[in-house]
């Protein structure tokens, strides 16, 4: 009778000890999650397939909006500029395409280059050396000081 008090007790106090472990570590994890998301000025908008390593990324930082194009081997920057305000979908057509010619791109699609006018393999060889192994990787050291320099670039 002595060794089931002994045996519940035990197990109560390490339900009241696990318990409270589950408690503080959620409470501790829900606080740190608040603390970074308002310290992190990146948001990642949306993320798009485009091959079964390539992806399209839209980034938003510090109100300016960027394009990514994002592979094994490189970050690039396909298009930035200043974010633009959600358009309520209740609004009018007329007020819609108002909205849409204001945040329509101003640059104009690149005209077709003449076939005698198109580089010919050798001479894109001899143009772009091969880079060194593991530069422009994404673990590369180097890939992240460019990116965070290009990103403080309009501060």
């Amino acid at each position: 009778m002595d060794l089931v008090i002994v045996v519940a007790r035990v197990a109560l106090s390490l339900a009241a000890v696990l318990g409270l472990l589950v408690f503080l570590q959620r409470r501790i994890t829900r606080g740190s999650k608040r603390r970074m998301r308002k310290a992190s000025p990146l948001e990642v908008v949306a993320r798009t397939g485009v091959g079964s390593k390539a992806s399209v990324v839209v980034v938003d930082v510090d109100g300016r909006r960027f394009v990514l194009g994002v592979t094994e081997q490189n970050i690039n920057v396909l298009h930035s500029g200043e974010r633009t305000p959600v358009v309520d979908p209740s609004t009018t057509d007329d007020e819609f395409q108002r909205v849409l010619a204001d945040a329509a791109f101003d640059a104009e699609p690149a005209a077709a280059a003449a076939p005698d006018d198109l580089p010919t393999r050798a001479s894109v060889k001899r143009a772009n050396p091969p880079a060194l192994a593991g530069s422009g990787s994404i673990l590369s050291r180097e890939t992240w000081r460019a990116t965070a320099a290009f990103l403080r670039q309009d501060r």
